[in-house]
């Protein structure tokens, strides 16, 4: 039996705030492990890779992420859930700028403000 809906909402809302933390916070993990100037080419760079926490910080995210996605997904239809989920893109390109000074252009501020736009309307629809 399912809980009252409005639990379902909460819980479906801490559930999508977890994943765009864990996703975002996997993302920029691998960033950090793949982006270092020294880690060589090829096997030198998996090597330098597998030897930093970050990589590890990576996967752990991303294995908690798989699991909140399964709960959040069972919550709601697969439409909105993918949709909702899109807001990911926005939090990795904002972190991104501050954290490693990637460009945000204005075409890619568009698209922020276009994927936010279209989030907050499936959201608010839902």
């Amino acid at each position: 039996m399912l809980p009252a809906h409005g639990s379902i909402s909460a819980l479906v809302a801490c559930l999508w705030v977890f994943n765009v933390l864990l996703d975002t916070g996997g993302q920029l993990a691998f960033k950090a492990a793949a982006g270092h100037p020294e880690a060589g080419d090829g096997l030198a760079r998996w090597k330098h890779m597998a030897a930093r926490p970050w990589l590890w910080l990576g996967i752990g995210c991303y294995l908690f992420e798989f699991l909140v996605w399964i709960a959040f997904l069972s919550l709601l239809p697969l439409s909105e859930g993918v949709l909702l989920g899109s807001i990911n893109i926005v939090a990795i390109m904002v972190a991104g700028r501050f954290l490693f000074g990637e460009k945000l252009t204005r075409m890619r501020v568009a698209g922020i403000l276009l994927v936010t736009l279209g989030v907050a309307i499936v959201g608010l629809a839902g």
